[in-house]
């Protein structure tokens, strides 16, 4: 069963996270000021989603790897700590500050630079779970390995 929620959750989290990112783009590109506040209203909510998944991912992942810390296994587990801070104190207080500010229709200087930053911080984590989902795929053997 963990050999099945792992890859689920943890493609949950990076859809999760990619539809954050978009989301936020496109709103703040093309969109209204009412379409920014209803993704940035919304954004705290699919922390429900994304905040478990990424759990599971983490929890399986170490589960799997059976306390091995070499090759892609290794990678992937110096990968989560530095997805999990990054959530914990980057873009989740990044996501309730623009959330308030935008209900409130505060869009002023800090709004765009804390914006700035979470749209960072967010491409840095979609990135990060990207390759350990590519290091994931490569041990499944549904990707090819570079030959050394």
């Amino acid at each position: 069963m963990i050999k099945l929620i792992h890859p689920i959750a943890g493609a949950l989290a990076i859809v999760t996270i990619a539809t954050f990112w978009i989301s936020t783009a496109a709103s703040e590109l093309f969109g209204s000021q009412a379409l920014v506040v209803a993704v940035k209203t919304m954004i705290p909510w699919g922390f429900l989603i994304l905040v478990p998944a990424l759990a599971a991912a983490g929890g399986t992942g170490f589960k799997l790897a059976r306390g091995r810390r070499a090759g892609l296994v290794g990678g992937k587990a110096k990968r989560m700590p530095l997805i999990a801070l990054n959530g914990i104190l980057v873009l989740i207080p990044c996501a309730f500050f623009l959330a308030r500010k935008a209900q409130a229709g505060a869009f002023d200087a800090s709004f765009y630079l804390v914006q700035g930053l979470e749209l960072l911080a967010g491409a840095a984590n979609f990135t990060l779970l990207g390759l350990s989902m590519r290091d994931g795929l490569k041990m499944k053997g549904r990707l090819r390995r570079k030959p050394d």
